[in-house]
């Protein structure tokens, strides 16, 4: 018995050890993911893009905006002059907050008076919307004993009075800041990956493993009739996820669908193009399913965790920031953030499409070129 269960053991060990590749996949790959990893998850909330619009441009608002700077939670990237600009930055998703001053902040202050502060969140992401508004809660507070503080010190000896201000914050594009409509979308986008790009990378392997691949080699059928006719079933399979689980989504957790039903199909098409371009690479390169299943999910984790899904890209280390780039997840997400949450269309997200189509054309071509070079 023990003699047979030792043989067993050896050749399962020479099976998963004798392709070098499969040693990079089960021993190379999970240190780079750690490393990564290690990096790029943080929960914490920091360098928050915000804008200010500033109508007031005295000591105390200026005052206001370092206090914020020097929490290391925000960061000031536009200073802006009108409503029309924070709609524009908050719509595209360019900033997360807005901080709007409005004329006589600091005579108001002056006199005693509670002075409101009007802060725009993009509730999109409730989680980090909520984790702002905490932020927001305690720098108010501590701008209030600094102005308290600094004009004591000016009016030494005198009794005057100085007021405070009072936060008053709207989160834009979901106001309850729920759940649901933050993460039903990028259910989507998860499953649609997941189940694309598993089936797909292993719609060539199949074919190697079961020896017919020899036969396609022999018939008339072009290589490139033959790839499509291996991934328009998966196509067809993702535009049904995607109408169940929006379904599911608005029906069941009241998650609103307020931009274009075209447009979410038509960026689903960019999308699914780099999901089943991943999986036929990997299907292309690999000799076994067992090999195709592995590298799937060495992918499947990193592209999800680094897609902005639950952690903000923003966060990261500049390099990591950059790998981002190159993850379809990464733009998609925005798109169907955008599109449920805030009804925006290509006006706005014309950039992450045309990052779409530029990273679906290059997945399929590598994916169809390595095919050849498998074929021939």
């Amino acid at each position: 018995m023990f003699d047979r269960l030792k043989a067993m053991l050896i050749k399962e060990f020479i099976q998963v050890f004798r392709d070098p590749r499969m040693r990079i996949v089960l021993f190379v790959l999970p240190v780079l993911q750690t490393v990564i990893f290690g990096y790029a998850v943080n929960m914490d909330v920091r360098n928050i893009p915000t804008a200010i619009l500033d109508r007031d441009n005295s000591s105390e608002s200026r005052q206001l905006a370092a206090t914020m700077t020097s929490s290391g939670y925000f960061r000031i990237t536009n200073h802006i002059s009108s409503d029309n600009e924070a709609q524009a930055l908050l719509d595209r998703g360019t900033v997360r907050v807005v901080l709007n001053v409005e004329h006589g902040f600091s005579q108001r202050l002056q006199r005693g008076e509670t002075v409101p502060l009007q802060v725009l969140l993009d509730g999109s992401d409730s989680n980090t919307a909520g984790v702002i508004m905490g932020y927001l809660a305690r720098l108010t507070t501590d701008y209030n004993i600094s102005i308290r503080s600094d004009y004591s010190l000016r009016h030494l000896g005198q009794t005057l009075s100085i007021g405070q201000v009072e936060l008053a914050s709207r989160a834009w594009f979901n106001s309850n800041l729920a759940s649901p409509p933050f993460y039903v979308p990028a259910v989507i986008t998860n499953i649609l990956f997941i189940i694309t790009m598993l089936l797909s990378s292993m719609a060539i392997v199949r074919e190697k493993e079961l020896g017919t691949i020899e036969q396609v080699i022999v018939t008339p059928i072009r290589k490139g009739e033959f790839i499509l006719g291996k991934t328009l079933p998966f196509v067809l399979i993702g535009y049904i996820d995607v109408i169940l689980i929006s379904l599911v989504g608005m029906l069941v957790f009241d998650v609103p669908l307020r931009g274009s039903l075209w447009l979410l199909f038509f960026a689903t098409t960019l999308f699914l193009m780099s999901s089943l371009g991943i999986g036929l690479l990997i299907s292309t390169v690999s000799q076994t399913q067992q090999q195709a299943m592995m590298s799937a999910f060495f992918i499947i984790f990193p592209t999800m965790l680094l897609s902005g899904f639950a952690f903000p890209i923003e966060n990261m280390p500049q390099p990591v920031q950059w790998l981002t780039l190159l993850n379809p997840l990464r733009f998609y997400l925005v798109i169907i953030r955008g599109i449920f949450l805030k009804g925006i269309g290509i006006a706005v997200l014309w950039q992450q499409l045309a990052a779409l189509t530029l990273l679906g054309v290059s997945l399929l071509g590598i994916a169809v070129l390595r095919f050849r070079k498998t074929l021939g």
